[in-house]
């Protein structure tokens, strides 16, 4: 089945087996009630790791029934980072998420290099999926919170985190376009040498699973009708279902752009650990939350 929605993913997780979700510090109302949320509609199993008597009290000051999730009492935070951290290599978890816990304190429990949940030679990113009103699909991007600058071997490795996830949606063939400001090669511009280079690579079959085509301007790459004035006759252009940006601002304002004035809705999730791990804020809308769990549930190994 072909993923179209985000929604969708719903439906998708209904019918296969439970993955469980490791709340680090879920000493709050968002977390837990994100949690509740997933595991009513039938999308996970949750553990919380937190102060159990803040927990207690959260539940039953909002009606939520404590008995649906498994509670590990650890009231430290920077503890209970490790010790969902901890979980997850104990094969008691299939995916992360933060709690109330600070951001340098969750990623410092993932990226700790003896406890932690990194290989070696990985490389942590960010990916999105974006459903947007004025596009006909899915739409699969990155990175646009993580790296700053991505390298050529960043760059790769986010090339095919997004051809990853995409199969995971069921898109069995996507097509990647790599954004530079132009569809042109530039030697002046770094961002469209590497595009190039990963384009040939994956026509040489080093990058596998995807066909991969750049430099792409945006336009080319999501708007048919520019392609066709432009001559761009790949079967990447007009039609992407990823795009890998050139650097986080870029990335990052397109990201924003979707939802404040084109009223998409879109699930993140860190990858490049041995989990998918889900980095919420309070500013997410519920639905994005949701959407970032189902995410990282249909991703999980």
């Amino acid at each position: 089945m072909e993923i179209t929605k985000l929604d969708q993913m719903f439906e998708a997780l209904r019918n296969s087996p439970k993955k469980r979700l490791v709340a680090a510090f879920a000493n709050d109302e968002h977390s837990i009630s994100a949690v509740n949320q997933a595991i009513d509609l039938g999308l996970i199993e949750g553990t919380l790791v937190g102060d159990e008597a803040i927990i207690k009290a959260i539940c039953k000051e909002h009606a939520i029934d404590v008995s649906k999730f498994t509670v590990v009492h650890e009231p430290d935070e920077m503890k209970a980072a490790y010790k969902a951290v901890e979980l997850i290599n104990n094969g008691d978890g299939n995916l992360l998420m933060k709690g109330l816990v600070s951001t340098d304190k969750y990623m410092r429990a993932i990226l700790n290099k003896e406890k932690g949940l990194m290989d070696k030679g990985a490389v942590l990113s960010h990916v999105t999926v974006m459903e947007n009103p004025n596009y006909h699909k899915l739409l699969i991007v990155g990175d646009v919170a993580i790296l700053p600058a991505p390298e050529m071997p960043e760059k790769i490795a986010i090339t095919n985190y997004l051809i990853r996830t995409a199969h995971a949606l069921g898109i069995k063939r996507p097509k990647v376009a790599l954004i530079s400001a132009s569809e042109q090669v530039s030697f002046k511009i770094q961002s469209s040498v590497d595009a190039a280079l990963i384009s040939k690579m994956a026509d040489r079959g080093q990058i596998k699973g995807a066909d991969v085509d750049g430099p792409l301007a945006l336009d080319i790459a999501i708007d048919p009708e520019s392609a066709q004035i432009k001559k761009m006759t790949g079967v990447v252009a007009g039609n992407a279902d990823c795009l890998v940006f050139p650097n986080i601002e870029s990335g990052n304002v397109f990201y924003k752009m979707n939802t404040k004035l084109a009223n998409g809705e879109q699930g993140a999730i860190v990858v490049g650990a041995r989990v998918p791990a889900v980095l919420s804020s309070r500013g997410d809308s519920t639905k994005t939350k949701l959407y970032s769990i189902a995410l990282a549930a249909l991703t999980a190994q």
